[in-house]
C-alpha cells in the first residue's frame, strides 16, 4: 500500500515566551522541523510527506530551507484556522484512492522509524494506529462539581502521534463536522465510528511546547537514534 504522512506544524511560539514559532525554533544545529521531517525520511525515502503550515509561515520556511540547505521533498499544504482543518486540508491534496496516512505533530522530533513502522503495519491490519504510553504519575478525575477522584492509571494512556490510518476509513471520518471535543485524528476518527488500535510509543517522543522542552531536546538529540 502506498504511504503517506501529513505533517501538522501550526503552532505559535506562545508557550514558549518567543515570537518565533516553536516548530522553527532551532535545537542540536536545525529548527525542531527539520528534526521530525529527517526522522520520517529515515524511515523511507518512498514515503509521500505533507507539510501543513499556516500560509503566513510558508515563507518564513522556504527562507529556513534557504539558510539550512534542507532539501528534503516534502509537499508544503496551506494550514486551517484549526488542526482538523488543517489535516482535512492535508488529506484532500491525496489523490491516492487508497493506502495510508500518518498524521504527526510537527514538533515531535524524536519519533522512531520502529514506531513509524509499527504504526504503518498496524494500520494495515486493522484500520487504525495510535501511538500511545502508559501514566506513569497517579490519576485523578476532576468532575463538574470541582471534586475529584481517583482512577487507576493502568487502564490510562497519554495519547502521542503518530496516529496512521487506512486511507479511506480516514476520508470517512473527516467527512464529519467539526466538533470541540476534537483533539485529536484519534477523536475524529472515533466520533465517525470506527475503531482505534493502541500501539507503543515512547516517553521520549515528547512534543515539545515549552522552555524546559526545549532544554530537553538539546540533551537529548544528539543520542537518540533514528
Amino acid at each position: 500500500m502506498q504511504q503517506f504522512a501529513i505533517i501538522v506544524a501550526g503552532g505559535s511560539g506562545s508557550r514558549m515566551g518567543s515570537e518565533t514559532p516553536k516548530q522553527f525554533l532551532p535545537v542540536g544545529g536545525l529548527p525542531i522541523l527539520m528534526h521530525t521531517l529527517r526522522r520520517f525520511r529515515a524511515y523511507s525515502d518512498q514515503l509521500s510527506i505533507l507539510l501543513v503550515l499556516p500560509a503566513a509561515q510558508i515563507p518564513v520556511w522556504a527562507e529556513l530551507c534557504e539558510h539550512y540547505d534542507f532539501r528534503e521533498s516534502v509537499e508544503i499544504v496551506p494550514g486551517g484556522a484549526t488542526r482538523f482543518q488543517s489535516v482535512r486540508n492535508g488529506l484532500a491534496r491525496i489523490a491516492a484512492p487508497e493506502g495510508l496516512v500518518a498524521v504527526h505533530d510537527g514538533v515531535r522530533p524524536f519519533v522512531t522509524t520502529d514506531i513509524i513502522r509499527t504504526s504503518f503495519e498496524t494500520a494495515a491490519r486493522t484500520g487504525s494506529a495510535v501511538a500511545c504510553v502508559p501514566a506513569k504519575d497517579s490519576i485523578r478525575l476532576i468532575g463538574t462539581d470541582g471534586l475529584s477522584q481517583a482512577m487507576d492509571r493502568a487502564q490510562v494512556r497519554l495519547v502521542q502521534t503518530p496516529q496512521t490510518f487506512r486511507l479511506s476509513l480516514f476520508r470517512r471520518a473527516f467527512e464529519v463536522s467539526e466538533q470541540p471535543h476534537f483533539t485529536d485524528c484519534a477523536s475524529v476518527v472515533e466520533y465517525a465510528g470506527f475503531a482505534i488500535t493502541l500501539v507503543e510509543g515512547s516517553y521520549e517522543n515528547i512534543k515539545i511546547t515549552t522552555p524546559g522542552d526545549l532544554q530537553y531536546a538539546a540533551h537529548f538529540l544528539n543520542r537518540t537514534p533514528f
